[in-house]
């Protein structure tokens, strides 16, 4: 069983590039989702064992995973698709990491630390882009500068979204904007505040948004302000009145599915040219209460190539037994230093 792992959602964008890098790598996960013929063709193609099971079906899904170490998530939305699979984990022994950036999908893993740790189990959301670069950095300068009470974090990300990535954005954009003061989530409004942050490619403004960060830094940190911006389409107040309208209508479920078919048939995420084309840049400061800071900026790969690179260490890092059980952020995990690791990442620290 050590050997033994297994993604699941292995036919969506995200799941195919995870499993396309793990042949590539030289592994041999099995291929798992509820999509019968997608999921068998894809084996066939990449000659992999697969397991057809629907989330649904809690005693099948119990049966898949039963001989299987690690299981890498990738069907999202995460705030619909985790529990199910997390209770199916918790009942095999079997390790979980996906790579969600959903703030409401954090906090409910992360309360089921005791179980996890009664189960002898790990974990890890946000194994991917979300949340593995940002939370990395906000370790990083945590660590350099103790007794910081604020940390901000920011980010830019190049090349387009996934269908994936774009559905989960409706429920991200209908939750509205939130930052951390005083340890505690509180509403904002999209986009606010915002400011101007030196990234490497430079200056750029950016306006805050609910990255998962404000849970999993905080975890990671222990720093009770916090907020996270990144470069939006929204400008001025008419800018930030239409996007309030938006989220208000994508509370509504009608709505919601129409935009989220209109999704699945316009939206098929970058192409690799384009992801070769593109980056990311993260760019972090912590401060004390008397003002001293610190800060420091992250270059990498696409988001979704950063994403397939970090999964599979995670995944590699879990088969080893040397995280210990429980609920764990990125670099509670495997360390501050994991993002060092990644391919194409360059790190520009405080001495």
């Amino acid at each position: 069983m050590a050997d033994r792992w297994l993604i699941y959602g292995a036919t969506g964008y995200t799941g195919q590039l995870v499993a396309r890098l793990a042949v590539a790598r030289g592994e041999r996960p099995i291929l798992a989702g509820r999509r019968g013929p997608a999921v068998a063709a894809l084996a066939a193609d990449l000659g992999l064992d697969h397991r057809v099971v629907d989330l649904a079906d809690p005693a099948a899904l119990r049966a898949a995973l039963a001989d299987v170490a690690v299981v890498a998530h990738c069907a999202g939305p995460f705030v619909d698709t985790s529990a199910p699979m997390v209770d199916a984990c918790l009942a095999t022994g079997t390790h979980y990491v996906d790579i969600t950036g959903e703030l409401d999908v954090f906090e409910a893993l992360y309360a089921r630390h005791d179980e996890a740790v009664a189960a002898g189990i790990v974990l890890l959301p946000g194994a991917g882009f979300d949340v593995v670069p940002t939370d990395c950095l906000a370790a990083l300068l945590a660590a350099s500068l103790p007794g910081a009470v604020s940390l901000e974090l920011a980010f830019r990300a190049g090349g387009g979204m996934s269908p994936g990535t774009a559905r989960t954005g409706l429920y991200v954009t209908a939750a509205g904007g939130r930052r951390r003061t005083g340890g505690v989530l509180r509403s904002t409004p999209f986009g606010v505040p915002s400011r101007i942050v030196a990234f490497p490619s430079g200056p750029r403004r950016v306006g805050a948004v609910p990255w998962g960060d404000l849970v999993s830094a905080y975890r990671s940190t222990g720093i009770g302000d916090i907020t996270v911006y990144t470069s939006l389409p929204v400008r001025g107040r008419l800018g930030r009145l239409q996007a309030a309208a938006t989220a208000r209508l994508l509370r509504y479920a009608v709505p919601r599915a129409l935009a989220a078919r209109l999704i699945r048939r316009r939206v098929t995420g970058p192409s690799p040219q384009t992801r070769a084309a593109t980056s990311i840049e993260v760019w972090g400061e912590v401060r004390t209460a008397g003002g001293e800071t610190r800060s420091a900026t992250l270059t990498g790969p696409n988001a979704y190539d950063l994403t397939a690179d970090a999964l599979l260490r995670a995944v590699a890092r879990l088969r080893t037994g040397t995280v210990p059980p429980g609920a764990h952020t990125p670099s509670t995990a495997l360390g501050a230093d994991f993002v060092r690791e990644l391919d194409g990442v360059s790190l520009s620290l405080p001495a």
